[in-house]
């Protein structure tokens, strides 16, 4: 009975804590995957939690099987779940989920610290040092010149947005009324 209660509590709790959080997935009332990073980050990874029938007496079942993951080394997986393993340790008999979820999230860099980004930047030869990250992430996406032109036209000097500009025109919207409103 203690668990089913529990089980209950800690589920509504997730639902209201990452409601609308494009990162967290519900695979079932017992199984939960978070998106620990932003889509398109070479970094990012996703770990999936579910819950046996013990939890929380007994450790949830952690998994970084997704395909989500597949560029991901098998050495750094098993470190993240090692980490992750440990933090349950610290929190047997407790609702989990979130603290684990939070966890990866606040360790993310040192997990990933030596995960590739790509195979070119990250070879070294000799003395040289490895090529860092941010300066790939610093690259913006390519733009055709009629996409430029547009974005000139809607931004001031400083490439930012005109205060109001997606604000409604209240006069234009009074004058498309019909004519039987006259």
């Amino acid at each position: 009975l203690f668990s089913i209660c529990s089980f209950q509590m800690e589920l509504e709790a997730l639902r209201s804590i990452y409601e609308g959080d494009e990162c967290f997935k519900e695979l079932s009332p017992v199984s939960f995957q978070y998106r620990i990073g932003e889509n398109g980050d070479p970094k990012a990874f996703l770990i999936e939690i579910s819950w046996p029938e013990t939890y929380p007496q007994t450790a949830p079942n952690i998994s970084m099987n997704a395909f989500f993951n597949n560029t991901i080394s098998l050495a750094i997986k098993q470190s993240i779940l090692d980490k992750l393993m440990e933090e349950v340790e610290v929190n047997l008999g407790t609702a989990m989920t979130y603290t684990l979820f939070e966890y990866a999230k606040d360790n993310k860099e040192l997990f990933m610290e030596n995960q590739p980004t790509s195979v070119g930047n990250n070879i070294s030869v000799g003395t040289h040092e490895i090529v860092p990250s941010s300066k790939k992430r610093d690259k913006k996406e390519q733009l055709s010149k009629t996409q430029k032109r547009k974005l000139a036209d809607k931004t001031d000097h400083k490439g930012e947005l005109p205060r109001g500009w997606n604000w409604v025109d209240v006069i234009k919207l009074s004058k498309t009324g019909s004519k039987d409103d006259e």
